[in-house]
């Protein structure tokens, strides 16, 4: 598998949740789990999700208003280029969702569906988007 993607795979780095009334849902995280959870000062409405400590395994998320083109929640695998892991999504059986769209200062996602119909996203990192 290394030698496909030269030395690193693309990890689940990031989950998001999304929330009809996202307010009353940071509240319930925080209360339930003891998550830290800050809005965000980007331009939407998203809120970064702190799940435990740097040293301790997990991977930290957000929270942001549901949309149609969002699902409930998604896991985020972080990839070089968008652009380039599409084909290898479709030819593997897997759908797009969601076309490549940008997040201002931050960079690029997508949806897609596996072969299974799971919700995944792909984030590609680039402040110049």
């Amino acid at each position: 598998m290394l030698d496909t993607f030269g030395d690193r795979m693309p990890r689940v780095a990031y989950f998001e949740i999304t929330a009809e009334k996202p307010e009353q849902l940071v509240k319930f995280y925080e209360k339930a789990f003891g998550w830290k959870i800050v809005k965000w000062k980007g331009p939407i409405d998203h809120w970064l999700i702190t799940t435990g400590r740097e040293d301790e395994p997990g991977i930290d998320g957000g929270l942001g208003r549901r949309s149609e083109s969002i699902p409930n929640q998604v896991n985020y695998i972080v990839v070089s280029s968008i652009d380039e892991f599409i084909n290898e999504v479709k030819n593997n059986g897997g759908t797009i969702v969601t076309p490549k769209r940008p997040i201002p200062k931050v960079g690029y996602y997508a949806f897609f569906k596996d072969p299974e119909n799971n919700t995944f996203g792909l984030m590609e990192y680039d402040e110049s988007a």
